[in-house]
C-alpha cells in the first residue's frame, strides 16, 4: 500500500483505519499491546489520540508478518527490534532466521499442496 502521501501529516484513528483498511478495534487492539504508538492530541479540550504515518507502515507490516504466521508476542519482540535495534538482550540475527526458515518450510508446504491440488484436478478432468 502506497502511504507516501501522508507523510509528514498525522491522522486520528477514523483516518487511520480508513487508510489502511485496518478497523478502529484492531488499531486499538495493536496500540493495547505495543504494535503501534499515538499520542494525545494538541487540544486539551478533546480526547483524540493522534498516530502518524509511522502507524500505518507498521499496519502493513503487521498484516504481511501475520500472513507469514507471527505471533502476537513474536510481533511485539520484531517491531520493537526495528525500533531499537539495540537490545542486547534479544537475539535479533536467531530471532529473524528462525523465522526465514519457518516463512520457508510454509511456502515449501504450500507449494507441495498446490501441485497435490493441481494432479487432482488434473486426473478429476481425464475422460476415456
Amino acid at each position: 500500500m502506497d502511504h507516501s502521501q501522508w507523510f509528514g501529516q498525522n491522522m486520528r484513528i477514523g483516518e487511520l483505519a480508513k487508510q489502511t483498511a485496518v478497523s478502529r478495534d484492531t488499531i486499538r487492539f495493536y496500540e493495547r499491546h505495543g504494535l503501534i504508538t499515538s499520542r494525545p492530541s494538541a487540544s486539551p479540550s478533546n480526547n483524540y489520540r493522534i498516530y502518524s504515518e509511522d502507524a500505518a507502515l507498521t499496519l502493513d507490516l503487521i498484516r504481511e508478518a501475520q500472513a507469514a504466521g507471527f505471533t502476537l508476542a513474536e510481533l511485539r519482540q520484531f517491531i520493537t527490534t526495528l525500533q531499537n535495534s539495540s537490545d542486547p538482550d534479544f537475539d535479533s540475527d536467531a530471532f529473524l532466521d528462525r523465522k526465514i526458515a519457518e516463512v520457508e518450510r510454509t511456502i515449501a508446504q504450500s507449494r507441495r499442496f498446490l501441485r497435490t491440488l493441481r494432479q487432482t484436478k488434473d486426473a478429476l478432468n481425464i475422460t476415456d
